[in-house]
């Protein structure tokens, strides 16, 4: 009886060694892979806890940044053509203003936009009148102004609605975490966990009396 048998070429050094780095390049890619994966679907929960602590300070000011945007309402309205803090306006500032004092160690930037009624150049400058208005009433209601120095217009360039009419809803400031206080304590210690999560509650820390909007008009 005759024996069939297959002979396979050697397999040389070189590709040993291709392989090798192969294997090693998916073996991490599994392990970058499981904590990602590891999101119990609450926000604070130990796991994601334990993935930011070796993240570093830009994905705590994402977490915080996040925790903002669903906690507070972080957007406010204006009249056409004005840069005055309406009744409404004022109480949404009043909770953002509750939320920064929760969280001394944070910066926070507030970026001003305007319909596309008007020119360019006036609506950019609208826009920083309407962030300027939002700043004060803030500092009035007991945030530290050097917190908030980081004043941005957008001016018409980012509308949410694309009309060249009047759109109120265009007509906005958007106040967003920026960053950490750099001589803050905790911030110095890298201790950024102890921030993020933080227990939350309105109304802490007081504030002070009611602050003037700022009217300006395209």
């Amino acid at each position: 009886m005759m024996l069939l048998t297959r002979s396979f070429a050697p397999i040389r050094p070189a590709r040993l060694a291709l392989l090798g780095v192969m294997a090693l390049t998916l073996a991490a890619c599994d392990d970058n892979e499981l904590g990602a994966r590891l999101d119990e679907g609450g926000f604070g929960n130990p796991t994601m806890n334990n993935i930011l602590y070796h993240t570093g300070e830009r994905d705590y000011v994402t977490v915080l940044a996040d925790r903002f945007a669903t906690e507070v309402p972080t957007t406010i309205t204006f009249a056409f053509n004005s840069a005055t803090l309406e009744p409404e306006a004022r109480a949404i500032l009043r909770q953002q203003a509750d939320f920064i004092r929760n969280f001394p160690e944070a910066r926070f930037s507030v970026y001003g936009h305007t319909d596309l009624v008007g020119s360019q150049s006036y609506n950019q400058q609208l826009g920083l009148r309407r962030a300027r208005a939002v700043v004060d009433f803030l500092v009035s209601q007991g945030v530290h102004r050097g917190r908030l120095a980081a004043l941005v217009s957008l001016g018409e360039t980012q509308p949410l609605v694309a009309t060249q009419d009047e759109e109120r809803r265009n007509r906005r400031t958007v106040t967003e975490v920026s960053g950490f206080v750099r001589s803050a304590p905790l911030v110095t210690d890298g201790r950024y966990a102890q921030i993020v999560y933080r227990g939350y509650s309105a109304g802490a820390g007081g504030g002070g009396g009611e602050g003037g909007g700022t009217t300006g008009g395209e």
